[in-house]
């Protein structure tokens, strides 16, 4: 037979221990994924004037404003010293400082990029050899997927000191075709043609006009400058097209695009070199 013992609590124990234990609980289960979700709802509140880049920063802001709150309670429920942690924030303030210079530095440079808003979410953006669609504008980086869905991050202070371009801030674009043709054809013939090619193209404007530029004489070829005006959006519909038109307009009219001609000089103090035809019957 056993004997029933009393339970009871250890000795430090004590109801106020609890209460703040459960404080400490909901304040980190409840309270920081509430903020994370009311930062998400704020964004989608926003106006539709309002750009995809404000709204982002505005409800992060809002997220991380929120958690730091809730980390403060919860140190205060602990039994830390606000003040104390202050001081000590204060210290190690300046030597998180000295070491994160270059954060700091990008901090600034987001802020520039923020307020002068050379581009926006959903642009497309050319940084050196890199091409990609803006997928979030940071304080610290912009994030750049790639046309093979790569994630690429670039510093700010990079993008600030950095020569880019925006493919897509303008409504239409125009797409520059470099044409040779033999120097037998007929300048204004392939001038026409190229004009009906535009003209006959679905995806190209017809404001602005197309340009068509006599460039000049090259090494083996009459040189053209073709350009076409389309909407930024039918990109690769016009640029899928718009090449294969003019090589089957060329070929149906007659009209030659030469490949490049070489010819071997041997010297004038070297004899030429023998040239012998074989017929292919030949064994």
């Amino acid at each position: 037979m056993y004997l029933l013992q009393d339970i009871s609590w250890p000795v430090w124990l004590t109801a106020s221990h609890i209460e703040t234990a459960i404080r400490v609980t909901l304040l980190t289960l409840v309270g920081l994924p509430m903020a994370r979700i009311l930062g998400t709802y704020v964004v989608k509140l926003f106006p539709k004037h309002v750009t995809r880049q404000a709204s982002m920063l505005f409800g992060k802001g809002i997220t991380y404003g929120i958690s730091a709150i809730l980390i403060l309670m919860v140190m205060r429920e602990l039994g830390f010293s606000l003040a104390t942690l202050l001081g000590a924030a204060g210290v190690a303030g300046v030597a998180v400082g000295f070491a994160a210079q270059t954060s700091l530095s990008n901090l600034i440079s987001g802020l520039f990029l923020i307020g002068e808003k050379p581009f926006q979410i959903g642009d497309v953006l050319k940084v050196g050899e890199l091409a990609g669609v803006v997928d979030s504008v940071d304080l610290l980086s912009v994030k750049i997927r790639t046309f093979d869905n790569k994630l690429v991050r670039i510093p700010n202070e990079q993008l600030i000191k950095t020569q880019f371009t925006n493919v897509t801030r303008y409504p239409i674009r125009r797409y520059d075709i470099d044409i040779g043709v033999a120097y037998k054809e007929d300048v204004a013939k392939v001038i026409k043609v190229l004009s009906d090619v535009a003209d006959r193209n679905p995806y190209s404007l017809d404001e602005p006009a197309p340009i068509i530029i006599f460039k000049g004489f090259g090494d083996s070829a009459l040189e053209f400058m073709f350009g076409v005006w389309f909407s930024k959006s039918d990109f690769l519909q016009l640029r899928n097209s718009i090449m294969r038109e003019i090589k089957e307009r060329f070929d149906a009219e007659g009209i030659e695009i030469p490949f490049p001609h070489r010819t071997l000089y041997a010297g004038s103090a070297t004899e030429p070199f023998p040239v012998r035809v074989i017929d292919a019957k030949e064994p």
